[in-house]
């Protein structure tokens, strides 16, 4: 055990110096030289934003969704999922302002939470990201093979078969191509790739912006209110909410999927002109359109055409066909690609950052982190990673892998939110140390012999956030957490089965809502961090505490399988980060650099003193001296 304590550079194996590892921050105001070229504009940031969100969904989540969901009341559905990701994209923007660097949100926790946690969050990430890049690509392939009469498919599967069970039926290799071109495109410049995915950012808004216009010359509000006896078996009551409350509950945790990817902006951070600025902007204006641009969408949609006789694949070139509008079909069918191709260039271009910040911090292997001088963009790490994605879009059939990014997706959501409370909260050290008594700040001593209920509800007044203060937030926040996780059990009772809800059910949902609003409200009583910012999340802590309690609810939605591939995923990352990143972590160098410094100045101060003694006795130096210097 003590050979083990000592290849982790550590003196002993206890408790204590295991929890000091995991938990080891990076200072917030790192100061190191960023290597990434500073070219991406608030534009820029914007478009791959949208570009990143905005693509196949908005060709399918409005057909699918108000057909099997939620009918014509999908537009709740997408107001509710707006909302929700809105919540999460302000947590994004104000830490976005508060550190602009490259890693979302596996930097965000590593300055607030820990080491341990910010790999677990940059893991994650990068499952989303890889998953997120395969699928979409494997989806344009998809959708261009149909357009060509399966011609792909039909070759590729009579001559090059994979039989081999849970592997696609045949070798992708156009989407392997397709990966491979955009990945050198990507790390060819930052700069460049946004530009390519600007062109086709504008070019999907157009599209959509036509279907929008075009669609209102056949709307007709009746659609809306189709009665019950119209209504094919199996559709549900008819009227604008067919599917009841449950159904809009039900369609707004799909489309909540259909705006993840926004927080590819973060990514970015380290090579925005103006990141404190740029990156809560491009964060609130790219969500905002793509609501718009959802919103109008499926409100044309429902409108042309009843919620029953939607075709959930393709409900826009559908819609066009049957009102014999072969040309907007053939636009909208355009769009698609430009829609698809805008996803897989939002979906590619956050991985090798990520990678980068965690091979530059030491986490992952640091030539993943090496910056190419004539591109100035992490090249290997890019190549690489693309590779990989290529090879998953390649031989396997993703369907089942989808929900595996949505549950890293939805973690780091949690994680953000739960850091801009931990930060909002934090100890203010300069106004901490100058605490006087009766000038309404509490001291130390009358801090200790406050009863808790006082602490916890700050009764005293105090307005400056001290180490006791912080610690309350800490274990607030990580209850809430653990209670929303309760909670949330509670609320699939309404969701699944609200037409036999009970009053005991009732009573179970305020009881546990209690909780909750009582933990919220003794972090709203706490003194607060005097860090000056650009951007803040309003209605602290309430809006980040909501988000929390909405992302986890859609954690405990997915399927036992996708909990299982997590937990793989997460175990292979605890070998990497047990025998790799705990030895090579930056920061642990950093330690032992300062801590070797501190000794040589400490040897050096013994060294002159036993000097002078020497001086001031000749050679026979006293024994106390000897021995005090030796120890």
């Amino acid at each position: 055990m003590e050979e083990f304590a000592e290849f982790y550079g550590m003196p002993n194996w206890s408790v204590t110096n295991i929890f000091r590892v995991l938990t080891r921050k990076k200072p917030l105001e790192d100061s190191t030289e960023s290597k990434l070229a500073k070219v991406l504009s608030a534009f820029d940031l914007t478009a791959l934003g949208i570009g990143s969100t905005l693509g196949v969904g908005v060709y399918v989540l409005a057909g699918e969704v108000s057909k099997r969901y939620a009918g014509p009341a999908v537009v709740i559905s997408f107001l509710i999922a707006a909302i929700a990701s809105i919540f999460a994209g302000l947590c994004y923007a104000e830490f976005g302002a508060r550190v602009p660097k490259a890693g979302s949100a596996y930097i965000y926790s590593y300055v607030t939470i820990g080491e341990f946690i910010a790999f677990i969050i940059g893991w994650n990430l990068i499952l989303e990201y890889a998953i997120g890049s395969a699928s979409v690509v494997k989806g344009l392939s998809t959708y261009l093979d149909s357009l060509c009469g399966y011609a792909m498919r039909d070759f590729l599967g009579t001559h090059l078969p994979i039989n081999v069970q849970g592997l696609s039926a045949y070798p992708d290799l156009f989407a392997f191509i397709v990966t491979i071109l955009f990945s050198w495109g990507i790390a060819s410049g930052a700069k460049e790739s946004t530009r390519v995915n600007n062109v086709f950012t504008m070019l999907n808004l157009g599209v959509v912006l036509f279907v929008f216009i075009a669609g209102l010359f056949k709307v007709s509000s009746s659609n809306w209110s189709i009665p019950k006896s119209k209504v094919p078996e199996g559709y549900g009551d008819g009227g604008f909410m067919p599917y009841g409350i449950s159904g809009i509950i039900k369609g707004a945790a799909v489309c909540f999927y259909g705006f993840i990817g926004f927080d590819c902006i973060a990514t970015a951070g380290e090579e925005a002109k103006n990141p404190k600025k740029s990156i809560p902007f491009a964060v609130i204006v790219s969500l905002a359109m793509i609501f718009l641009a959802y919103f109008g969408v499926s409100s044309v949609l429902t409108m042309m055409l009843p919620y029953y006789e939607q075709d959930e694949s393709a409900p826009l070139p559908h819609v066009f066909r049957i009102y014999g509008w072969h040309v907007a079909e053939y636009v909208v069918t355009i769009g698609a690609m430009f829609g698809l191709c805008a996803s897989l260039m939002g979906a590619m271009f956050p991985l090798p950052r990520i990678v980068f910040a965690m091979s530059n911090d030491g986490l992952l292997f640091r030539f993943l982190g090496e910056i190419s001088s004539k591109y100035r963009t992490p090249f290997k790490g890019t190549m690489l990673t693309g590779l990989l994605t290529g090879i998953l879009a390649a031989i396997f059939n993703l369907s089942q892998l989808v929900n595996m990014m949505s549950i890293g997706t939805l973690l780091a959501y949690s994680m953000v939110a739960s850091c801009v409370l931990m930060l909002r909260y934090e100890v203010d050290e300069r106004r901490d140390s100058r605490l006087v008594n009766g000038s309404g700040f509490a001291s130390a001593n009358s801090e200790e012999s406050c009863a808790l209920w006082r602490r916890l509800f700050n009764l005293n007044g105090q307005t400056v956030s001290t180490r006791q203060t912080a610690r309350i937030v800490t274990v607030t926040v990580a209850l809430f957490s653990l209670w929303s996780l309760l909670f949330s059990q509670i609320l699939t009772k309404f969701e699944e089965d609200l037409e036999h809800v009970t009053h005991f059910d009732y009573i179970l949902l305020i009881l546990g809502a209690i909780p909750l609003i009582v933990m919220l409200f003794v972090i709203s009583r706490q003194p607060t961090s005097g860090v000056k910012l650009s951007f803040k999340v309003p209605l602290v802590p309430w809006l980040p505490g909501i988000s929390i309690l909405i992302n986890i609810y859609l954690m405990i939605k997915l399927d036992i399988l996708t909990w299982v591939r997590f937990s793989i995923w997460i175990a292979i990352g605890l070998a990497i980060f047990f025998s790799y990143s705990v030895r090579h972590s930056r920061l642990r160098q950093k330690e032992q650099r300062n801590n070797s410094i501190a000794m040589m100045m400490r040897d050096s101060s013994e060294s002159a003193l036993l000097s002078q003694e020497r001086t001031k006795y000749g050679n026979e130096v006293p024994l106390i001296l000897m021995h005090s210097s030796s120890s």
